[in-house]
């Protein structure tokens, strides 16, 4: 349960001059348990879209939780934002991370509760972070007023069912990614980032890539539930 409105996603009035930005507020986070929290700042930076791609699908299933996460078609909403704009408040050792294979996406998760946080690349100075929409949902903010409208569907081939979702903002989403990855390269914020070691690069925690056998098993579930919807 979310607390009142002096805590904002248990980040408390010691972190009340951080979560104001003039008049933009930042959205908080935090995992189903509560023991991951922090919040996003300059939230209207981000770019939010609905990616429906089967890796996406099959991390959910790894997860256990694609009620939760996956769309009636199988998408996922994510919000895109550079990290140094994410800033966790407390939790940060129960992070957990996997790769659906050995060059995956590094994708990040509460390993306590397992909630999805974000998918991240593996070298970090490529400053990118797509947060999962279930760990930012609250009752007190919406999505729509932090980060504005849904602006891209993406890999819309590998949605569920048909016809497929049309697909958009495709153009605007790369252009948003190579602005904000090489603005980030070229200033050296790149590395603020709640995933990696400055001085290192290295992740905070190992990624753990699933064996051949696991892989098969969250594919074959992503597999059933395209069937089902059929």
């Amino acid at each position: 349960m979310l607390s009142s409105n002096r805590r904002v996603c248990g980040v408390g009035r010691a972190h009340t001059a951080q979560l104001k930005r003039g008049k933009v507020v930042a959205h908080p986070l935090q995992c189903r348990c509560g023991a991951i929290k922090g919040f996003v700042d300059t939230p209207l930076s981000a770019n939010r879209a609905v990616c429906y791609c089967r890796t996406c699908q099959a991390f959910a299933h790894f997860l256990g939780r694609e009620a939760e996460i996956l769309d009636e078609r199988g998408g996922t909403e994510v919000i895109q934002i550079l990290p140094k704009y994410l800033t966790l408040t407390q939790g940060t050792e129960a992070l957990a991370c996997m790769r659906l294979t050995q060059k995956g996406l590094h994708r990040w998760y509460a390993g306590c509760c397992k909630t999805p946080i974000g998918n991240t690349l593996g070298n970090f100075k490529i400053s990118f972070v797509g947060l999962v929409h279930t760990c930012l949902e609250t009752p007190n903010r919406t999505l729509q007023d932090s980060f504005g409208p849904i602006r891209a569907w993406v890999n819309t081939k590998s949605a569920k069912g048909s016809p497929k979702p049309k697909t958009a903002g495709v153009g605007r989403t790369i252009l948003w990614f190579i602005a904000a990855t090489t603005k980030a390269r070229m200033e050296g914020s790149y590395r603020h980032t709640p995933f990696f070691r400055a001085d290192t690069g290295a992740p905070i925690v190992t990624p753990r890539a699933l064996s051949s056998a696991e892989l098969t098993s969250v594919m074959s579930a992503v597999n059933a539930a395209r069937e089902d919807l059929r």
